[in-house]
């Protein structure tokens, strides 16, 4: 409820407080909880995306859930797989495929080419039994299962049943990260991609052997269709190499330098015009810290020079 007082669902449950806690303690104690609808709209983040709410009543089954799960799962996750996890994150990320261009390269001394890889509608695509499958695997409780089955059966994507995880949801970014990790084991433990980073449906591997990127890719494709029920996005999926720029999370790695993708630099200042607030000029300054961005700060900080 931190900082959602005011609005209107949240001010409702408030209300009755205590009411509805006791009600939701009752209803999952006697295995009687039904998960609600969901509230739709959509964003532009940069892509239109649609978002599906809960009501504050299932968030915070939502919330409860993740407290206890995620440290469970976070032992099994790969330590290269950086999407919605503790002491992780974009920058994280992006400052591990720096380390593996290094490591790869030789310092530069070398050609370190860079397999690119994109998943298709992936929250849109997740397999609800392929997903109960794999929690089988990992949780015994039987009560919990029937829990998480509430939440994932709560949502499908029109026209295809038992598919498709709402971008709102908490518990939705561990069930994804649950779901990837067969795809980040295989990586590791079958190709042996030492050196592979995943964020959410991104993910890199890096080799000084073109060769051996381009061989990964039939399997790689493979095991995501037969294994996992998802396809490879064909437009986005490329083998290039480090030198001559490689797009990955809002930014353009180069062997000594990254600098912001085009289109995430006009977004920036698209948002920026006008009247922002301090604490959005402030957040993007920080976000473009990042990499090679010194004449976009200068612009940013004539523009607003309260900052």
């Amino acid at each position: 409820m931190r900082g959602k007082r005011r609005r209107k669902d949240v001010a409702e449950f408030a209300l009755h407080f205590l009411d509805h806690i006791f009600e939701l303690h009752r209803e999952l104690k006697e295995s009687t909880y039904k998960h609600g609808g969901y509230e739709s709209f959509k964003i532009n983040d940069p892509k239109p995306r649609d978002i599906h709410k809960a009501s504050v009543r299932d968030r915070l089954v939502h919330h409860a859930i993740y407290r206890v799960l995620y440290p469970h799962f976070d032992t099994f996750f790969i330590h290269d797989s950086y999407s919605c996890r503790r002491d992780k994150g974009t920058h994280r990320a992006m400052n591990r495929f720096r380390e593996y261009g290094r490591e790869v390269s030789r310092n530069n001394t070398r050609t370190c080419w860079v397999l690119k890889g994109d998943i298709r509608k992936f929250f849109a695509s997740i397999d609800h039994a392929i997903l109960r499958n794999i929690l089988t695997r990992h949780i015994a409780d039987e009560h919990i299962l029937w829990l998480l089955d509430q939440i994932i059966n709560s949502f499908s994507i029109e026209k295809r049943c038992g598919v498709g995880l709402p971008l709102g949801n908490l518990t939705s970014q561990l069930l994804v990260n649950v779901y990837m990790n067969e795809f980040d084991q295989f990586m590791k433990r079958e190709l042996h991609a030492w050196r592979y980073i995943r964020y959410a449906d991104d993910f890199v591997v890096m080799s000084d052997n073109r060769k051996q990127l381009e061989m990964s890719i039939s399997p790689i494709a493979h095991f995501l269709e037969s294994e996992l029920n998802l396809t490879l996005h064909p437009g986005k999926l490329f083998i290039k190499t480090l030198a001559s720029g490689v797009d990955f999370l809002g930014w353009v790695h180069f062997p000594h330098h990254r600098v912001l993708r085009t289109s995430t630099r006009k977004r920036m200042f698209r948002n920026l015009s006008g009247t922002p607030t301090p604490e959005s000029v402030t957040s993007y300054l920080g976000l473009i810290s990042h990499g090679n961005t010194h004449e976009i700060q200068s612009v940013i900080r004539q523009e607003h020079p309260e900052r």
